[in-house]
């Protein structure tokens, strides 16, 4: 587990830039897609006796025209959620300006919340209340819930694009090489891709790596499996 120090530069610096969620969820969300889907396809393909060419011809559609779904709709839902954070923001504005009391008592419960009280909490919420910008990310915050920190729509996307595109070519190389046995060869290299992605999820997690590993490729198995009996009952 990763730790982060305690001195006052330290404290000052990640205090004063948070990073916010990241790209994690976006490249999981991605690379585990990408994987399952292009795997199922080529599952739901080769169960039902076709040429590979037209493995690789349906997988490469996928892993573009997919893809690219995935990260428009990535971007349009996080692009959805910002928009909403300005629209709150805006909200709380018009808010403060027009009924200043009745948000300074919602400043001094959030406070209170905290474990506020007596002479120190109207301190507090005077201080806040002093400073507009201090005042509205306290109600974003303590109100809605919302982070300090906006989130990358287009950022968001290409991280969903990028991981969907490496990990959904993974089950497609041994059709695309040519190589005997693809089949079986993709099985393999799927589940590899499955496992490492779990395992490497646990880096951000208290779960084990294997545990996290095992977890993701149960998941990506059972979509196969489903799609090769798929396949299979239109075995020519």
């Amino acid at each position: 587990m990763r730790e982060h120090g305690h001195s006052k530069d330290e404290i000052t610096r990640r205090i004063g830039a948070p990073p916010g969620r990241g790209v994690l969820r976006d490249v999981v969300y991605g690379a585990i897609d990408g994987s399952v889907t292009t795997f199922a396809i080529v599952a739901g393909v080769a169960g039902a006796g076709l040429s590979p060419l037209i493995i690789v011809a349906l997988g490469l559609a996928n892993v573009l025209a997919d893809g690219f779904s995935m990260a428009a709709g990535n971007y349009s839902g996080t692009k959805a959620e910002l928009d909403d954070m300005h629209r709150l923001r805006k909200v709380e504005e018009r808010h403060i300006a027009r009924f200043p009391e009745g948000e300074r008592q919602e400043v001094r419960e959030i406070l209170a919340r905290k474990g506020l009280s007596g002479r120190v909490l109207e301190e507090a919420s005077d201080e806040i209340c002093s400073d507009r910008e201090n005042w509205i990310t306290l109600m974003m915050e303590g109100e809605y819930g919302l982070a300090t920190v906006d989130p990358h729509p287009m950022r968001a996307a290409l991280a969903t694009f990028a991981a969907f595109l490496v990990a959904g070519m993974v089950p497609l190389m041994p059709f695309v090489l040519g190589v005997e046995g693809a089949f079986t060869l993709s099985i393999w290299m799927t589940a590899a891709v499955f496992f490492a992605i779990g395992a490497l999820k646990s880096r951000w997690s208290l779960s084990p790596w294997w545990r996290s590993g095992l977890e993701t490729l149960a998941i990506g198995g059972v979509a196969a499996a489903l799609a090769y009996v798929v396949g299979s009952m239109f075995h020519m």
